[in-house]
């Protein structure tokens, strides 16, 4: 896990509450408009 986080541009494992957060943003009215979209949430890290 260490070695996971030292790739990870955050510096850190997000936590699940920041998850949570990610979904919450599809749950309230100012995204009624986005539609067929695919969030990351990893804190900065690509190429998973």
């Amino acid at each position: 896990m260490a070695a996971m986080e030292q790739t990870i541009p955050l510096g850190r494992g997000g936590a699940p509450e920041e998850a949570a957060g990610a979904v919450y943003l599809f749950c309230i009215p100012e995204s009624d408009y986005v539609s067929g979209q695919t969030l990351v949430c990893s804190g900065g890290l690509t190429g998973i």
